[in-house]
């Protein structure tokens, strides 16, 4: 017995090893700046999506994924740790210095014998550091080596999908894997018109035109162009999904894809409405998923992405040496054959923000609290005096320089109070209260309506109570600590203070026609 002990020992093993699973292997895909409804798996006739479609079709839909906080960095920093980044100390503002303190799922990933890497933008923009203040790669290795002539000047560089491939060929056996495909389109800038010069696109192909900006030929060529560079997202990942079937590795392969926040427009990325944090997604996974082609409409949230990716990689959180993830898995949804309502418990999800672009007094923010639920969007602005797009007279600095934000200007400098002005930059209530299934542009604001008097208070009071049990320093009394983190970025540090003062400063994602010459001109 003793000799042949071993022997079972080792054949055991063997025959164990070979009835396992292979590990689950990951590609996420991230657009820079895309709103929910403009991929054509939701319908859209003006942007053509097959690869997100074909993902959409080989799995899951998802008609209400959200983002905690439309805008890139802490959009970005909740994707990473799968908290809600008003708990992520300096990670809730934009442009931060990412604290130590919070490790990344993609970090444990790679200490737990996954092959990690991403190309182009992964959290960004903001600064990581280690404790001894060494650079900190929080997805672990960038592969940017592989590059191309882009179609327009405002598309990058980079060949995503070749990148990808590197990626893939340097690979150790077997080893499963985990990439980020991080594009910077259809962030600004765009080359104007490039939608309809180099797609054939035409003005009329846009059947709406969000209420909030004016219907003009500058405004749909400038959707246009947005769309020319969804595009353009598009067709590398459609690349991607080729390589691995090339590899025979799609099958056994969870690919996400989604965007960090809503379309760089006024009124849309870095608000808090429904074009800014409501964003697509679709996920495949030919092994895991049941009944693919569903569309689902529980309420997900970007925190969710790092317990699915922990759980299905089979490594426990408790031990995972993260901070306490407060998204939820969402096996139960691959698991399930149903569309619709998967999970009744996933009826809501919370928003909000703190400082993102500078260009206010002493690099002020401005924080909003929000809930999504039954819908309805309730949002609450704590400090109503200030203007929530960046001051005027430093250019509306939260808001991109574009086509459209140019017009929506000088029409209020022509006839100050315009009301496509007022939309996008003006002051703005204490609360506000959305019918986002009858009102998706979030126009009409409810709040002060008798009718909506006991709902708003449920929702006030069901956003109070969670913010407080999450210890939101802004619910508790400590709100002012988020205008207190330094700015990362030196060169735009106190730009407000500065540029008053006269220094001449660039701020080069506005445009220079976009600061208002006196403080007086706009009331």
């Amino acid at each position: 017995m003793r000799r042949v002990t071993p022997l079972l020992i080792l054949l055991l093993g063997i025959f164990a090893s070979c009835s396992q699973e292979p590990p689950v292997n990951f590609l996420f895909a991230i657009a820079d700046d895309a709103s929910y409804p403009h991929m054509s798996a939701y319908g859209c006739e003006w942007v053509r999506t097959p690869a997100f479609d074909k993902v959409a079709t080989d799995g899951i839909l998802f008609a209400n994924a959200y983002t905690p906080n439309a805008k890139c960095a802490p959009s970005r920093a909740c994707i990473l740790t799968g908290r809600n980044s008003l708990l992520l100390v300096e990670a809730a503002n934009h442009w931060q210095y990412f604290p130590s303190k919070l490790k990344t799922f993609a970090v444990i990933l790679d200490q737990n014998g996954y092959h990690v890497g991403y190309t182009l933008k992964g959290y960004a923009p903001g600064i990581a550091r280690n404790k001894d203040g060494s650079k900190r790669d929080l997805l672990v290795k960038a592969y940017n080596s592989e590059k191309l002539d882009p179609p327009t000047t405002g598309i990058a560089k980079n060949n995503y999908a070749e990148n990808f491939r590197r990626f893939m060929e340097e690979r150790p056996d077997q080893e499963p894997f985990f990439f980020w495909y991080g594009s910077v389109e259809p962030h600004r800038g765009y080359e104007f018109n490039s939608g309809a010069r180099l797609a054939g696109k035409t003005p009329d192909q846009i059947s709406n035109v969000p209420g909030f900006w004016p219907d003009s030929d500058t405004v749909r060529r400038d959707m246009l162009d947005y769309a020319f560079e969804l595009e353009y997202f598009d067709s590398h990942l459609g690349k991607m999904l080729r390589i691995l079937e090339e590899l025979g590795e799609l099958d056994n392969t969870l690919v996400l894809v989604t965007a960090d926040n809503g379309m760089p427009f006024p009124r849309v990325k870095g608000q808090a409405y429904e074009y800014s944090n409501h964003l697509p997604l679709a996920i495949s996974w030919p092994k895991g998923i049941k009944n693919p082609g569903r569309m689902v409409e529980d309420m997900v949230n970007f925190i969710d992405f790092a317990p699915t990716v922990l759980e299905l990689a089979g490594i426990d959180q408790e031990y995972s040496d993260m901070y306490p993830i407060t998204g939820r898995s969402l096996t139960d949804i691959f698991s399930s054959p149903s569309s619709g309502q998967v999970t009744s418990s996933r009826d809501h999800v919370l928003i909000g923000k703190e400082r993102h672009d500078v260009g206010r007094p002493d690099d002020q923010g401005y924080p909003i609290r929000g809930i999504v639920k039954d819908s309805l969007l309730y949002v609450r602005n704590f400090k109503t005096d200030r203007w929530p797009a960046g001051d005027p007279i430093t250019g509306y600095l939260n808001s991109d320089g574009s086509p459209t934000k140019t017009q929506i200007i000088n029409l209020n400098r022509i006839s100050p109070g315009d009301s496509f002005w007022k939309l996008s930059f003006d002051r703005r209530s204490g609360e506000e209260l959305y019918n986002i299934l009858l009102d998706p542009e979030c126009l009409t604001n409810l709040a002060s309506y008798p009718e909506y008097q006991a709902i708003k208070q449920k929702l006030s009071q069901q956003l109070e109570t969670e913010l407080l049990e999450q210890n939101d320093p802004r619910i508790s009394g400590n709100g002012d600590v988020f205008d207190q983190y330094l700015y990362a970025d030196k060169r735009h540090r106190n730009f407000y203070n500065r540029y008053i003062s006269g220094e001449l400063l660039n701020a080069g994602w506005v445009n220079k026609t976009d600061f208002e010459k006196k403080k007086n001109d706009v009331k």
